[in-house]
């Protein structure tokens, strides 16, 4: 998944071929020998591979933090995708996430499963303790190596089960249809976090070296044509990699929220700032162009507090793939 420029693309993604059920299950067995593959959510037609394998992106199981005031090195409109628990805000960059894509956490009582996959550039972050009948779970991550719809497919440590990154939902295993609570988090710059959170703490590499960190492989990527993503069937108005904000079955084009400044409907209230880099145009993040700082709030009906709900600002075919009959917005309609 990672090692695509703007010009490379069309040969990731066509390298990325679908994977013939009978063949691909010999080799996954001896994988994810613990994955039940008799149990599946989709086809395995759709699973694709890029020659990744299971953990050769490797996630982050041991998160080092410092404080915020303390970074170094971390461009000031560079994004990080930001949670708050309780009191404990804490940023995980996207100069580190690109090349790791899966964080297990923990804050306090509460296992953090912290996923972002850049080929969609969907940013999710979700609890990772479930229930079963026999007993309560609290999973840790892996990365299968494999795609589905371009986007990361997940395993669990414990029973091998696979999952999709987008909407946090087990597809392959012991595990399949258990959903994962997704958790109110933001995609926005240092400064941001750093000037609303002065006491949050910062994802520091364990190896600063064993990566290009402040770099990024997708050069030019969100403003190429999307050659091969037609197959999704977005409008003529909306491009494959377009941002939207994803908030349920609903998503709004950036575009339309930047020319709007804020959106205000069923119940939420969505805005748009400038000041952040994208990871996906110059090779150094620092430099990428401005697309801007999405938040999105609603207002507790007990309370009357407005709080950050969960949504995602991802690429427009990552949507159309995995929100069935859902609605994109370009322009907005009356009431």
């Amino acid at each position: 998944m990672i090692g695509a420029s703007a010009g490379l693309l069309a040969a990731v993604l066509a390298a990325a071929a679908p994977a013939r059920a009978a063949d691909g299950i010999q080799y996954w067995r001896a994988e994810f020998p613990s994955t039940d593959f008799s149990k599946a959510a989709v086809p395995y037609s759709e699973f694709r591979s890029d020659g990744a394998t299971r953990d050769s992106i490797p996630p982050i199981t041991n998160p080092t933090f410092i404080p915020a005031s303390k970074v170094k090195g971390l461009g000031a409109l560079e994004p990080v995708l930001s949670v708050r628990v309780g009191a404990d805000a804490r940023a995980y960059p996207l100069r580190l996430l690109l090349w790791h894509e899966i964080v297990n956490d923990r804050v306090g009582d509460t296992p953090l499963l912290v996923t972002y996959c850049p080929l969609c550039n969907s940013g999710v972050v979700f609890e990772r303790a479930i229930d079963t009948e026999n007993r309560d779970l609290r999973l840790v991550f892996g990365n299968t190596g494999r795609l589905r719809h371009f986007d990361m497919v997940m395993y669990d440590h414990q029973t091998g089960s696979w999952w999709q990154q987008f909407t946090g939902e087990a597809i392959v295993g012991a595990l399949t249809g258990t959903k994962l609570k997704a958790l109110p988090s933001r995609v926005e710059s240092f400064k941001l976090f750093r000037d609303t959170h002065p006491s949050g703490r910062v994802l520091v590499p364990n190896r600063p070296k064993a990566r290009p960190y402040g770099t990024t492989p997708f050069v030019r990527m969100d403003t190429s044509p999307g050659h091969g993503l037609e197959v999704y069937g977005l409008s003529d108005e909306v491009k494959p990699y377009d941002r939207v904000v994803v908030v349920g079955d609903e998503a709004y084009t950036v575009k339309l929220l930047r020319e709007k400044g804020t959106i205000e409907r069923n119940g939420l209230v969505i805005s748009w700032t400038p000041g952040q880099n994208s990871i996906h145009d110059a090779k150094w993040i620092p430099f990428g162009r401005d697309v801007g700082n999405v938040v999105v709030r609603r207002r507790d009906p007990e309370s009357g507090e407005w709080a950050d709900a969960v949504h995602d600002v991802t690429f427009a075919f990552a949507f159309k793939a995995f929100v069935r009959g859902g609605i994109l917005y370009s322009y907005l309609p009356p009431e």
